[in-house]
């Protein structure tokens, strides 16, 4: 009966460093979202309270918090990633004491961190170009979503239980040892969009005008 179940529901292993990468990145995100929730609640217990990731005009929580993306679905952002970052570090650890899980556990969770990338685009999206505002807090937690979704999409191709062109198999073997490079790169291109929209705000902001 096991064989019959292990053919039926396949299980694929991950290392540890991919574990320790779920880990870290995972406590990363959800410490940020917990500052920012704290914060939140401060905000709307004393609406004219200055928070300390209130650098400046155009770098400030306080300004993302309050506008309408904030809350997408009623409620504060934050809350979303206190409960999802929970999800990576579970994981993680699970690994690193041996645990095995069925390819379709492993087609959810990148679904998950697919679907929280989507978000993230769509918050830097708004941030930079709707409310024109960047809130610290929210990058930290956007830099931890973004080599989580390239290192599960490499490991998915890689093991097979995410479908990818049979030509490409030998690309993405290479690829799962450099994911780190696509989220830097990544990374860098958030952040060079962020310069030139706020390009003269960052002279002001530097005495350099």
């Amino acid at each position: 009966m096991s064989s019959e179940n292990q053919a039926k529901s396949p299980t694929t292993e991950a290392s540890r460093g991919f574990a320790v990468l779920l880990i870290l990145a995972g406590i990363t995100g959800w410490l940020a979202s917990f500052l920012l929730t704290l914060d939140r609640f401060k905000v709307a217990a004393n609406p004219t309270d200055k928070l300390a990731c209130d650098v400046a005009s155009f770098i400030s929580c306080k300004s993302v918090m309050l506008s309408e993306q904030a809350a997408l679905f009623g409620f504060p952002n934050p809350l979303i990633g206190i409960a999802t970052f929970m999800a990576p570090i579970v994981v993680g650890f699970a690994i690193l004491a041996g645990a095995k899980f069925a390819n379709w556990f492993w087609q959810l969770f990148f679904a998950g961190h697919a679907l929280a990338l989507v978000f993230v685009l769509w918050l830097f999206n708004a941030a930079v170009f709707d409310i024109g505002a960047l809130c610290p807090y929210c990058m930290v937690a956007w830099a931890a979503v973004i080599p989580l979704f390239w290192q599960l999409l490499t490991h998915g191709a890689r093991e097979g239980y995410l479908p990818v062109p049979a030509k490409t198999i030998n690309f993405f073997f290479k690829a799962y040892d450099w994911a780190w490079l696509v989220s830097l790169v990544t990374a860098m291109f958030m952040a060079t969009v962020i310069a030139i929209q706020f390009w003269s705000l960052w002279l002001d902001f530097f005495g350099l005008n």
